[in-house]
């Protein structure tokens, strides 16, 4: 496990949110340059950057996207992880021309109901060892 760079961004989620665990294991396929590192909001690493960038820290409702230096959370932060992926998903970033708060209606809803569409995990998850250096301590 690595800690942050500042050529890194790093991603922030739900460790048990099983929806949340699934997204970072198809960022972590389609980011083969490892832009991107993670650490879970729960964990000492992920608190200690919400705290760094004056976020509140018992609110594990939204994914956290830290890139140089500042903090994007809900779909400003879904859409400038997209942009980055292989393949056609930063297609998806000319959705940032939509308004944030209309673009965070179907983020609120989509994450108000992880938990009962897909699941809520009894721990974070672990990363394959191949992929544990892009993990924070």
């Amino acid at each position: 496990m690595t800690k942050p760079t500042d050529d890194k961004a790093v991603i922030l989620f739900d460790g048990v949110c099983n929806l949340c665990s699934g997204a970072v294991q198809f960022i972590l396929r389609n980011d083969p340059k490892g832009h991107f590192r993670f650490a879970s909001l729960q964990s000492a690493a992920g608190q200690k950057l919400l705290e760094q960038h004056r976020l509140p820290t018992d609110n594990i409702s939204t994914i956290v996207l830290i890139e140089n230096g500042r903090a994007y959370t809900r779909s400003t932060a879904a859409l400038r992880i997209a942009r980055r992926l292989r393949g056609a998903y930063p297609l998806a970033y000319a959705a940032i021309i939509i308004p944030p708060p209309l673009r965070n209606l179907v983020y609120a809803y989509i994450a108000s109901n992880r938990y009962r569409w897909f699941g809520k995990a009894e721990h974070c998850m672990l990363p394959k060892p191949e992929f544990k250096q892009r993990f924070l301590e």
